[in-house]
């Protein structure tokens, strides 16, 4: 659906609320990047400027060609939104999940719904929201919560690998970083469960799909900018990225990007594995940086 047509979608959701490294390695760089306790309680990862090779040479059609991208700084969610958290400002419908759990990821979330949710979480940390209300349209000048861009993404899951994962190439290794089909006993898993990437963020493989900003495009990346690459401004579907629990391997890869109708899920991602997590510009003077 294109944008116009999504405000439906919009307005519906309103209704509901108004190179491989060691472990020892990899924990320790993590360590080592920044982060912030919210005064929301979640805790996020400051994720430095920087540029890297965004999808890949052999991989799907769609994740080609690969291409060099440089992003601003930004905050982003250590793990997944838990419905603990959704359901915080959510109250209208705090529990749409089928896999009921405090610290199991929210699922069963539209685009529109989850939009909604960086827009109260702003409200109620007193920052500037991000998404109009009226157009869906993202202002990224906004110091509040949003989706985080295709790219952004991409960059944090990578983590300075320039690998299928964000631990290598190994897929015998994906149990050890990723609830997927293979471990996750056909359902998703409370989040933070498995090895962080080495910039210490939880489940970016696996567990539960997640949204991200952008329309989705197949051929977008043979036009798309360098700096800072926003998607299409309009279009039927937008971006998820992770692979899910009931994902094998190949969708779990770093570059693998599918696009869904973001009030209805695509076949390939079922409801209940579909969440997502939050980015915002870097902290504003009174956040605590650890």
């Amino acid at each position: 659906m294109s944008r116009k047509t999504f405000l439906a979608c919009w307005l519906c959701g309103v209704c509901f609320v108004c190179s491989c490294q060691k472990a020892e390695q990899r924990d320790s760089q993590a360590a080592r990047l920044p982060t912030i306790k919210t005064k929301s309680g979640a805790e996020m990862v400051l994720i430095p400027a920087g540029e890297f090779g965004m999808g890949s040479a052999g991989g799907k059609a769609e994740e080609a060609p690969m291409h060099v991208v440089r992003l601003d700084a930004f905050l982003m969610d250590r793990t997944e939104v838990t419905q603990e958290q959704f359901g915080k400002l959510m109250r209208d419908n705090p529990s749409p999940s089928h896999f009921k759990g405090a610290n199991r990821p929210v699922e069963q979330v539209s685009w529109a719904e989850a939009a909604i949710y960086c827009n109260l979480r702003s409200k109620a940390e007193g920052l500037e929201p991000c998404y109009d209300e009226t157009t869906a349209k993202c202002s990224f000048a906004a110091n509040g919560y949003r989706l985080p861009t295709e790219a952004e993404w991409e960059y944090a899951c990578r983590a300075g690998s320039v690998d299928n994962y964000g631990f290598g190439s190994d897929s015998r290794l994906l149990r050890q970083h990723a609830w997927h089909a293979d471990n996750a006993e056909k359902k998703t898993q409370p989040v933070a469960q498995k090895k962080p990437n080495a910039w210490g963020l939880f489940d970016m493989h696996g567990n539960v799909a997640e949204w991200c900003n952008d329309v989705y495009d197949a051929a977008y990346y043979s036009k798309s900018p360098k700096e800072n690459p926003r998607g299409p401004d309009d279009g039927e579907r937008y971006v998820l990225r992770g692979g899910a629990w009931n994902s094998s391997a190949e969708p779990c890869r770093s570059a693998a990007r599918i696009g869904a109708v973001p009030g209805f899920q695509d076949a390939c991602f079922a409801r209940d594995a579909v969440g997502f997590r939050c980015v915002r510009r870097p902290p504003a003077a009174g956040d605590a940086v650890k």
